[in-house]
């Protein structure tokens, strides 16, 4: 460690008051004394400029300039190295000394090897810097002792000029504590100040091994960073911690990867016990993000005013003071009067005013008692019939979202001769929460914490509506709207910001919310893995937990929220006028994008939620021979990504086109998997949640009209009875449902079919008819929105021809396991000849599965697709029933 010497002359006293112990300079004294008195001037001199000891040290270095400008030549031209060793008090010194010579140093960044740790802590940067690095810091000790190290060592700090920049630089040696593959053997580290502005600070750490094997070829790399944290919403200074880690091989060696291997899960294991220490020292952000969170929830829950406080600041105005007042005056004048005769067209029981004046006295009386009748009535309705959520807390384990109400500011109105009563809705993935309504006022103070019950998936999306109350059994009607994406704002901003709210009163009014906004999961640390192998039992395929370093690239590449973490990326290209290669990233709320062509850089994110349809395209020359996948957003949603869509279709949706995927079937059953995930209900999740196997790696083929029309011939088919009824209703008319008119077109529709098509009934035989249909099941149907192509026959029943037989051999496409399995459905319609007209007919449905490849969950799917058919037979012959039922009853009229 060296100091480079420059000009100055001064006392060399000053050595001793600083504690400066130069011992290769003794030998350089001895023999060049002259210059030695001039290697102590600029030491001394060097040192009060730092300390600024004493202010006119300029003039005394230009006057001895003068004086012995000889002397000062041969000084300059002098460069020798000296180690200078510093003792503790004068580490601020040397911080000052850093600051100094780092005005242009940038901050380096995270080495390749990973991120170790990335936390925050209260506490300032600097404060942070000295508790790690100074001389006298026991924390490094303790880690040490945790860690079972021996013959811990630290050198001092000292001050290098050889190269530039100028920095500190200090050595530790240790022994590390022998593992099952390692003896204990001894490290030395480097550690070296690459930055240091007062506020950032840098430490590069480079750690030898050189008793390990190999140890010749490769040193470790560390890089400790603590710069300013987030800002709090107490004001409290926090900094932020991050540690990456790198293998630099001085040496080639084929141990590369064996070595990379073993320093990543040494470090890991290492900086687990360091973080925990560190934790149990400082206090980590989050830690005190909970309790400033518990702690202004629990200051809201006091100030929440009372029924009582509300009813005090509602009725007392000088309306309702007035109003009690002439009551009383009134009672009072009604018990000191005495009765008096009869007058005019006055007969017992009533009794009119006796001049204009009580006449006007009765009407004023009597429009304020009716006036506060409808504040009372308003009131009452207000808190009994519109229960706010206000002190209801979370069910469940998962993601927690606690939205805190604190006020309204500039609040529209609808009636411009009084102030609005307005109560706000906030719904979160379909789950709706209430506040309490505040009257006639612009700017209510709500002091409210609503809580959504956990949620297993993050949400993305937070809506909220403020409406102004107008009775229980009126419309309410909006005064503005807002949607807050959880994804576009840090922890830290939503922990206290302004919404401002959408619509023409409120952007008349400028209205806006003050709200606090917390986002947590109950679950902690295992909240990631969780969801992993949740989706990954729905994807069919191990999911790998990324590592911290790129987890914290994607997030800040796309400038994503702390808990948003990467699931899988893919190499491929985004299809415009000109294919753009890139790499697309999907995580729990969203699908970014990103490429850069030649430093032309191109990033989107749209939500999971924005998605309306996600299509293949097959294999194309403008595709390069591969297929393609089509994700379609909902008309108005991911305009932000407008700039990264191939186009545009006649209802305004975006069409996304990515192709030359490295493994398009991965990306697609994981892409598909993750969009169902978010999209489905609650419902439709657990009714699936068993059935959802992995797909295929070929797409599924489409069975051709041949052999669907052969499989009507197919008796094997083991059958069972699904539907019987007898229904008030003329087989004639009943048979309408299967004629491929209007009336079929409206049932299928009604029951959830799609794009229903068929072909003309076509005799094949005497009696015997036969059809083509083509539809596909909308989500609520099926969450797989799969393909049907069936075949019909129709027969007449061979006893007495009074009824008819349709057999129908379904094929799903686009289906797990589609193409292992056939749907047969037989119905059987028949007229009951004793019953009174109209007639009615029994209906009777058969179902049966031909099985055409053998499969392990057969009998899983089997009870699946006989439940859903039931269910899905029963609902549309009702649907026929009241359809015609209704028709029956329009004629007779």
């Amino acid at each position: 460690m060296t100091l480079s010497l420059h000009g100055g002359s001064t006392s060399p006293a000053h050595l001793e008051e600083l504690g400066v112990v130069t011992a290769p300079s003794r030998n350089i004294l001895s023999s060049k004394v002259h210059e030695g008195k001039q290697l102590f001037k600029a030491i001394t001199s060097r040192v009060e400029r730092i300390l600024h000891k004493h202010e006119d040290i300029q003039k005394d270095e230009l006057r001895t300039d003068d004086d012995s400008s000889d002397t000062s030549s041969k000084t300059s031209d002098y460069q020798d190295c000296v180690d200078v060793s510093f003792p503790t008090h004068s580490f601020d010194a040397l911080m000052e000394l850093m600051q100094s010579t780092d005005k242009h140093c940038e901050m380096p960044e995270d080495l390749p090897g990973g991120v170790l740790l990335d936390q925050p802590y209260l506490i300032s940067s600097w404060d942070l810097n000295m508790f790690l690095f100074a001389p006298d810091s026991q924390f490094m000790k303790e880690v040490a002792e945790l860690q079972g190290t021996l013959d811990f060592d630290r050198g001092a700090w000292t001050w290098k000029c050889e190269e530039e920049p100028s920095h500190l630089t200090r050595s530790v040696t240790y022994t590390n504590a022998a593992t099952k593959l390692v003896k204990s053997v001894k490290a030395t580290e480097e550690q070296t100040y690459v930055k240091a502005n007062g506020r950032e600070f840098a430490v590069l750490v480079s750690v030898t091994t050189p008793d390990v094997p190999y140890g010749n070829c490769f040193k470790t790399e560390l890089l400790y960073k603590m710069i300013s944290g987030p800002s709090l919403s107490s004001g409290e200074e926090s900094a932020r911690l991050i540690i990456s880690w790198n293998v630099k091989f001085t040496q080639s060696t084929v141990m590369k990867c064996l070595i990379e291997g073993g320093a990543r899960q040494g470090l890991k294991e290492s900086f687990g016990q360091f973080a925990e220490l560190l934790g149990q020292r400082l206090e980590p952000v989050a830690l005190a993000e909970q309790l400033e969170k518990e702690q202004l929830l629990k200051c809201l829950e006091t100030e929440h005013q009372s029924d009582f406080q509300l009813a005090y600041d509602y009725f007392c105005n000088f309306s309702v003071l007035f109003t009690i007042t002439m009551v009383i005056y009134v009672l009072l004048h009604i018990l000191l009067s005495k009765s008096r005769e009869l007058h005019g067209l006055e007969f017992n029981g009533l009794d009119l005013p006796d001049s204009l004046g009580e006449l006007i006295t009765s009407a004023v009386i009597v429009l304020q008692v009716e006036r506060v009748f409808n504040m009372i009535r308003h009131f009452v309705q207000a808190r009994l019939q519109r229960e706010d959520d206000h002190g209801f807390k979370s069910q469940g384990d998962g993601w927690v979202l606690t939205v805190a109400l604190i006020e309204g500011s500039n609040l529209a109105s609808i009636d411009a001769a009084a102030a609005s009563a307005p109560y706000v809705v906030l719904t979160c993935n379909g789950k709706i929460r209430t506040s309490s309504v505040k009257l006639q006022t612009h700017n209510p103070q709500w002091n409210e914490v609503l809580e959504f019950d956990a949620m297993e998936e993050p949400p993305s999306l937070l809506d909220v509506e403020v409406f102004d109350f107008d009775g229980p059994f009126d419309q309410a009607a909006s005064l503005g709207h807002a949607e807050i994406n959880l994804l576009k704002h840090t922890s830290a901003e939503l922990a206290d910001t302004w919404v401002m709210l959408e619509g023409k009163l409120a952007q008349a009014f400028s209205s806006k919310l003050h709200m606090r906004i917390f986002l947590e999961s109950s679950k902690g640390v295992d909240t990631i893995k969780d969801y992993l192998m949740k989706m990954e039992k729905e994807v069919g395929k191990k999911l790998s937990l990324r590592s911290p370093y790129r987890n914290s690239m994607f997030q800040k590449l796309f400038g994503l929220p702390s808990e948003e973490f990467l699931i899988s990326d893919f190499s491929c290209s985004l299809k415009r006028k000109v294919p753009l290669q890139g790499r697309l990233f999907l995580s729990p709320r969203i699908v970014g994008f990103n490429a850069n062509f030649f430093g032309h850089k191109t990033k989107f994110f749209f939500l999971w939620e924005d998605i309306d349809d996600v299509q293949v395209l097959p294999p194309s020359v403008s595709s390069l021979g591969s297929p393609s996948l089509v994700i379609i957003l909902r008309t108005g949603r991911g305009l932000d990504a407008s700039h990264g869509a191939k186009s545009q279709d006649e209802e305004g949706r975006l069409r996304f086109h990515f192709q030359a995927f490295l493994s398009f079937n991965v990306a697609r059953r994981i892409i598909l998997a993750l969009w169902r995930a978010r999209s489905m209900s609650a419902e439709q999740k657990s009714e699936i949640g068993e059935n959802e196997l992995e797909r295929d790696e070929e797409n599924v083929q489409i069975g051709d009209s041949e052999s669907l029309l052969g499989l009507l011939e197919d008796e094997d088919a083991n059958t069972l009875k699904i539907y019987s009824a007898e229904l008030p209703i003329r087989i004639e008319n009943l048979m309408e449902m299967f004629d491929g008119g209007s009336f079929e077109q409206s049932i299928m529709t009604k029951s959830g079919c799609v794009n229903y098509v068929t072909t003309p009934w076509e005799a094949v035989e005497p009696d015997t008819y036969q059809r083509h249909v083509s539809y596909k099941f909308n989500r609520r149907v099926s969450v797989f929105e799969g393909e049907v192509t069936s075949a019909q026959k129709k027969t007449p029943i061979a006893v007495d021809g009074e009824g008819w037989v349709l057999d129908e051999v379904i094929n799903l496409q686009h289906v797990p396991f589609g193409d292992h399995f056939r749907v047969h459905l037989r119905y059987v319609i028949e007229i009951l000849p004793s019953a009174p007209p109209p007639t009615p007919c029994r209906c009777s449905v058969y179902l049966g599965i031909t099985w055409m490849k053998s499969i392990k969950f057969q009998q899983k799917i089997t009870r699946n697709i006989t439940q859903k058919f039931a269910y899905r037979v029963k609902e549309m012959f009702e649907l026929v029933e009241r359809v015609l039922l209704v028709n029956y009853e329009d004629n007779l009229t």
